[in-house]
């Protein structure tokens, strides 16, 4: 069962914001992270999670599934939350059983530049039959002058298909965003998608180009590993004789073959 449109497109504000706080019966607490001190806030923001009771499956399955997931972002000590926070998760049709989040993901501070923190934030859907889930991955900017937080970058997508958006910690790209999303037509790869900080403060695409990498290729790495020698050479940081990018995990004779990263 497919969960998102046949178009994935990034779910901007004009889909409106809303937020599910930490007011959820029972709730559990997930995370808890003080933002005041590295993004030297005005007032004292700090961003909280929950976990809500498990539910009955509402896909009619036996059984219960995780809860939802509070989020919440907070000047106030919890409040009010900051509807920056908003349901990142809601698809372009309406509403449907995937627009709230049940996983979270990965919630930490990030550093595109020295002096710039975000706060990286991916959150999961209920997953569906086939094992599909929708996935979105925010990061969110501090404005002193309106002791707020905006977001700056947001992408949906799904999971059974090597889809992946991964932020880059380290290197020539640290600071950029990555997203690889399969394509709807033969020879079947992937979208390679690069977004990095722009002068706007927001991130803005830099790069989108159709893989080398074909799906179900046999290649293990990640599609984003096997095809960084490919991203590094296209935005003129990696060239033909110089040492090939590592990929995430440990890779013995890295080589190129077909113009994908491969390890033997």
């Amino acid at each position: 069962m497919s969960i998102l449109p046949k178009r994935t497109t990034r779910l901007l504000a004009a889909l409106g914001f809303s937020l599910a706080c930490a007011g959820v019966a029972r709730a559990a607490p997930l995370a808890s992270l003080d933002l005041s001190g590295p993004f030297a806030t005005r007032s004292t923001w700090r961003f909280t999670t929950s976990q809500g009771p498990d539910i009955p499956d509402p896909a009619g399955e036996e059984g219960k599934v995780a809860g939802v997931v509070g989020l919440c972002l907070s000047k106030d000590g919890g409040a009010t939350c900051d509807p920056a926070t908003g349901k990142a998760l809601l698809s372009p049709d309406g509403p449907d059983m995937f627009d709230e989040p049940h996983m979270l993901k990965t919630v930490r501070i990030v550093h595109p530049s020295a002096d710039r923190p975000l706060l990286l934030l991916q959150i999961g859907s209920l997953r569906s039959g086939d094992g599909g889930q929708r996935i979105a991955t925010q990061l969110f900017a501090y404005d002193r002058r309106a002791d707020t937080f905006h977001e700056v970058y947001r992408w949906v997508t799904g999971h059974n298909n090597n889809q992946e958006v991964r932020y880059v910690d380290t290197g020539s790209l640290a600071g950029a965003v990555i997203a690889a999303e399969p394509t709807d037509d033969a020879p079947f790869g992937f979208w390679i998608t690069i977004d990095r900080l722009a002068p706007t403060g927001r991130y803005a695409q830099v790069l989108r180009y159709r893989s080398a990498t074909r799906y179900g290729d046999g290649n293990p790495l990640a599609v984003i590993d096997s095809e960084m020698p490919s991203i590094e050479r296209r935005l003129g940081l990696w060239h033909a004789g110089q040492r090939l990018p590592a990929p995430a995990g440990a890779c013995p004779q890295p080589h190129l073959l077909r113009g994908e990263l491969w390890c033997r």
